[in-house]
């Protein structure tokens, strides 16, 4: 069950509508984180480089793999990892101590309720699923599947379904052909410069957040084939993730780039410039984590 210390957090997870958190959202609160962060901070994460495990180790390999991109699931600290599920792979039922949300990357997955009819979920689909609440994960029956899974404290348990219990949340589910995009003349957050046009515009989707605070929420950006720019991140952590496309990426200032497939990561905390391009002649959409708002530009 939800430990105490968790009720008003990890168990109260707000799904928001799309145009409310546009207007809400200030920098108010990243004022405030500004000045006892100084120095900002950056990183990078390759899918290449990561080392899975399996992600509940009761049942070893049987289970989908999971490799770290920030944090620790066995911790009780926000986290973040890839997972990787084989082809066919289905879960018992069971619950989890936690709500965690996961968007996926590749493949088809299901996640729902044992005996309900299966919904597919496609690359670009997001889901919730509520700590307490019984459930199946399940994978593609060919070519596997794989997703990204964020939490935003642990550790993260899998538990029987004898556990059960309602914590008040309700399950999201997604899938990406229902995600609704905005344009920049939408949403003051995305500035695609003067010298864009509309077909080289960066669109934006809202997937949760605290509209009562304005402050942690989660978004997908969406960058078109060829997109250069910037995303700029506030004195807040702002997390990234590729979920499709090749982003070329560099922190302003810095020579090197990385190019980041989908499953790879960067992030930063304080006011930081990521310079991003979408390569290989296809859209790139990236699941963004903040506190605050952050803005995009195109150059």
């Amino acid at each position: 069950m939800c430990h105490p210390k968790h009720q008003a957090n990890k168990c109260n997870l707000s799904t928001l509508s799309a145009l409310a958190v546009a207007l809400v959202v200030t920098a108010w609160g990243c004022a405030q984180v500004q000045a006892t962060e100084p120095k900002p901070k950056a990183e990078v994460v390759l899918r290449s480089n990561l080392k899975f495990v399996p992600l509940n180790p009761a049942r070893g390999d049987a289970a989908p793999q999971a490799g770290v991109l920030w944090g620790d699931i066995r911790k009780d600290v926000p986290s973040g990892v890839l997972l990787r599920f084989a082809a066919g792979f289905s879960s018992p039922p069971h619950i989890h101590n936690i709500t965690y949300r996961a968007v996926v990357i590749s493949g088809a997955i299901y996640n729902g309720g044992e005996n309900a009819t299966k919904l597919w979920m496609g690359p670009g689909s997001f889901w919730t699923q509520p700590a307490g609440e019984p459930h199946i994960t399940a994978g593609a029956a060919s070519g596997g599947a794989t997703a990204f899974l964020e939490i935003m404290e642990g550790p993260y348990l899998v538990q029987p379904s004898k556990l059960a219990f309602d914590n008040g949340e309700r399950p999201v589910n997604l899938e990406a052909r229902n995600v609704v995009w905005l344009n920049p003349s939408d949403v003051t957050w995305v500035d695609s410069g003067a010298k864009s046009s509309a077909s080289q515009s960066a669109k934006i989707a809202f997937l949760w957040g605290s509209p009562d605070t304005g402050i942690k929420n989660g978004t997908f950006l969406k960058l078109p084939a060829g997109f250069q720019g910037k995303l700029v991140g506030n004195a807040s952590q702002l997390r990234a993730v590729v979920i499709r496309g090749e982003v070329a990426h560099q922190l302003t200032g810095k020579p090197e780039s990385s190019k980041l497939m989908p499953g790879s990561y960067f992030g930063s905390k304080g006011r930081v410039q990521h310079r991003v391009l979408c390569e290989g002649g296809s859209e790139c959409i990236i699941y963004v984590r903040t506190e605050c708002k952050y803005e995009v530009a195109s150059s």
